[in-house]
């Protein structure tokens, strides 16, 4: 896998993998059980240039490709998707929208805190009746005069209550996917409320809001390309979104294999590490195997936006083998843990409740089953 790498790559993997290792993996059990990462991680990623991947140096980023941006996420993912999640959307779904559609001033203004770690960014998609039917969205923006008055409610929206800026999505005109248009919308102004989600199964370290927005008052210049291209920017951010998901599913994946691997050496029963007995093994294979082809499917897509060619069908194949091996890979350690793995002594109970979700943000597995097969066959069975 290294001859993949360039040194430069190879490079960036050692510094994550060994700033997680400091980092993040001590404390993310702590952070399950608080629900709540540290909030100073933000700026730590930042220092790193962590925040600023494939964004030109320009505007305050650190530069590289997608490929770079998959070896980073593979590591935060092995470390914590919490971690992970924060960048994959302050990074991934809100600056690099920003830097494909923004214009100039937008791209100067935002874009150099955001990879800094100075401000964070949340991608306001999900409604409570819109998740995967995201054409159908209900938050509408009325012009008045130089501005759009917003009003709606967001759901399930990742860094939402962390976040200074939100690029919220909202309807301008008629139904349908081309009604619809991009906001880049400052958290602290008036109107613009979040209600922090707790509870949840995984992730929950991570800060995960409802946004209610009632008379947000947004000038015309924080509108995020022209009207009615909001739900292409959308799904554009989304195509990316998902090589980005793919990653950190196999940083999670291999989490769960060196954890197993660790715990199989150590554990004795009928007289011998359970590493001895064969059907141990077989977890274990069936981990290391699905995570390796993990990794290439996830590195394809990187490798198609790198050239320049079409890779959203490679996306959604990278995202739908990759969130389920993660959730398998967690099942079969719990497997080799027994009853160590159903408590929080140990990680691995943590990583299947967060690799649970990977299945469903950023497209769920039938989605992803729908695109691949509209490819394949040329037939929109979505809608």
């Amino acid at each position: 896998m290294d001859l993949q790498l360039t040194p430069t790559q190879r490079d960036l993997r050692e510094v994550a993998r060994a700033w997680v290792d400091k980092e993040v993996v001590p404390h993310a059990a702590r952070w399950d059980r608080a629900e709540s990462v540290d909030p100073e991680i933000v700026g730590k990623l930042g220092a790193l240039g962590f925040l600023g991947i494939g964004i030109d140096e320009d505007y305050g980023g650190s530069g590289g490709d997608m490929l770079a941006y998959c070896v980073l996420l593979e590591e935060l993912g092995r470390g914590d998707s919490a971690v992970r999640g924060i960048v994959s959307v302050s990074l991934g779904l809100v600056g690099k929208s920003i830097a494909g559609y923004g214009t100039e001033e937008q791209k100067r203004r935002f874009l150099p805190p955001l990879c800094a770690g100075e401000q964070l960014g949340c991608f306001a998609l999900t409604e409570p009746g819109t998740g995967s039917d995201a054409a159908s969205l209900i938050t509408r923006a009325t012009r008045d005069g130089d501005d759009w008055v917003l009003d709606g409610t967001k759901i399930f929206i990742t860094n939402g209550t962390w976040a200074d800026l939100a690029l919220v999505f909202a309807r301008t005109g008629g139904p349908g996917p081309k009604g619809v248009t991009a906001f880049l919308v400052p958290t602290d102004l008036p109107g613009f409320g979040r209600t922090e989600i707790t509870g949840k199964l995984g992730l929950r370290g991570q800060a995960t809001a409802e946004l209610v927005l009632d008379q947000v008052r947004v000038p015309d210049a924080l509108r995020l390309g022209v009207q009615g291209q909001g739900f292409r920017i959308a799904m554009s951010a989304l195509d990316k979104g998902r090589i980005g998901v793919a990653a950190g599913c196999v940083g999670l994946a291999r989490a769960c294999l060196e954890a197993s691997v660790r715990y199989a050496s150590e554990r004795q029963q009928f007289g011998k590490p359970i590493a001895g007995h064969q059907l141990v093994q077989e977890l274990l294979a069936d981990i290391a195997v699905a995570t390796d082809a993990a990794r290439l499917l996830a590195w394809r897509a990187a490798d198609l936006v790198d050239r320049g060619e079409p890779f959203g069908t490679a996306a959604s194949t990278a995202k739908l083998f990759a969130s389920e091996a993660a959730v398998k890979a967690a099942d079969n350690a719990i497997q080799v843990f027994g009853g160590y793995g159903y408590i929080d002594e140990y990680p691995v109970a943590k990583y299947l409740r967060d690799a649970r979700v990977l299945t469903l943000y950023e497209g769920t597995t039938q989605i992803q089953k729908l695109l691949i097969g509209r490819a394949l066959t040329g037939v929109n069975a979505i809608a």
